[in-house]
């Protein structure tokens, strides 16, 4: 097994008490203060999280936009520069080798920032077509990546000095004052928690001094660091896929309900012919989310059943410290009729949970 890797503020997280766990081939912080008290911070006042395990890639030269445009799927064209946008890296069977966001700077310029995990293998399916004058640059350890999310996440941007009110996926480069002196970030009105929030990235080596200052004004708001139990857990309140659960090379966008992240009417994206199929014939199987009606705590790989059939499985699984009961996100069968306020079956470990049919959020969005 090859070692860790490790991101550059990890001595901060070690001097904050955080416990540690591997994540996409990283040593992540999984918690401080706990679970649940994280995500409670999210959802009523404001954290920070260190993910800089994601990977970040230079798309460039004439008309790299327009090729960005031509792979992955989204449309491009429907945004401005200045503005990022959710999209996908499909195979040619229409599975999704990778979730991500597209940062427009310009005509000749998108900046990615994919999973950490599936980075080479982006980069690398991009530069095979990349047409000559583009190049396509792995940045995955020149950037660091801090989200500050929550309802209070505004005030602690703009009393730092940092573009707070700007619009939803805009992005803009700024300068913050550090006790280390003035260090470039770029500032995008994003995140994976369904509140309010920011993705604030530095260069690599500027990282723990950004951080000690996001952090120290994050806890002057009354918020903490937060770890990836709480960053799970409010995804999944939100419904939002995690690549390797809810999105894989066998996952379709359509079965995973992001077919609203697919620009259908664009020429040509990875994937585009299988996906037009699929569209048409309907998918086989859909995401849903399942919400326990009794106690117990579903987890990913557990069993779905409609009366004694198998209808399909869940693939994210948690307890809500919002709704405080168990819920889950499952590929359910099309066939099986299955549909929202229906209920169904988890199989807990040999436990019947009966669920709840719904179709996510959870619990509401205030991006």
């Amino acid at each position: 097994m090859s070692e860790l890797l490790a991101g550059p503020i990890a001595d901060r997280h070690a001097a904050l008490g955080a416990t540690f766990a591997e994540f996409g081939g990283w040593n992540m912080p999984v918690s401080y203060a706990g679970t649940v008290a994280e995500h409670t911070a999210v959802r009523e006042a404001v954290a920070i999280f260190d993910v800089s395990h994601l990977g970040k890639a230079l798309v460039s030269g004439p008309g790299a936009a327009e090729f960005v445009n031509s792979t992955l799927t989204n449309d491009l064209r429907k945004i401005a520069p200045g503005k990022a946008q959710y999209t996908l890296c499909c195979n040619e069977g229409g599975g999704v080798v990778d979730d991500l966001i597209a940062y427009l700077v310009g005509d000749d310029e998108v900046f990615l920032v994919p999973n950490a995990a599936n980075t080479a293998t982006v980069v690398a399916k991009l530069k095979e077509v990349a047409p000559e004058g583009v190049s396509v640059v792995d940045q995955h350890r020149e950037f660091a990546v801090f989200a500050v999310q929550g309802p209070r996440s505004p005030e602690v941007l703009a009393g730092l000095g940092l573009p707070a009110d700007i619009e939803y996926m805009a992005f803009a480069d700024a300068e913050l004052s550090t006790a280390d002196g003035p260090k470039p970030v770029r500032v995008c009105r994003t995140g994976y928690t369904g509140e309010r929030g920011y993705e604030v990235l530095p260069r690599w080596d500027d990282a723990g001094a950004v951080f000690d200052t996001l952090y120290e004004a994050v806890a002057a708001a009354g918020g903490q660091a937060a770890g990836l139990g709480a960053r799970d857990t409010l995804r999944t309140e939100m419904g939002y896929a995690l690549h390797g659960h809810e999105l894989s090379p066998e996952i379709s966008p359509g079965q995973a309900r992001s077919s609203w992240a697919v620009g259908w009417d664009k020429p040509s994206f990875f994937g585009r012919d299988a996906l037009l199929a699929e569209k048409e014939n309907g998918p086989a199987r859909r995401l849903y989310g399942l919400k326990a009606v009794g106690r117990g705590v579903p987890r990913a790989g557990c069993a779905v059943r409609l009366g004694d059939t198998v209808i399909g499985e869940c693939t994210s699984g948690t307890f809500s410290p919002t709704l405080k009961q168990g819920i889950a996100l499952a590929l359910l069968d099309t066939a099986s009729g299955v549909k929202k306020g229906g209920e169904v079956v988890i199989d807990v470990r040999g436990r019947d949970l009966p669920c709840e049919v719904v179709i996510p959020p959870f619990v509401p969005s205030h991006v």
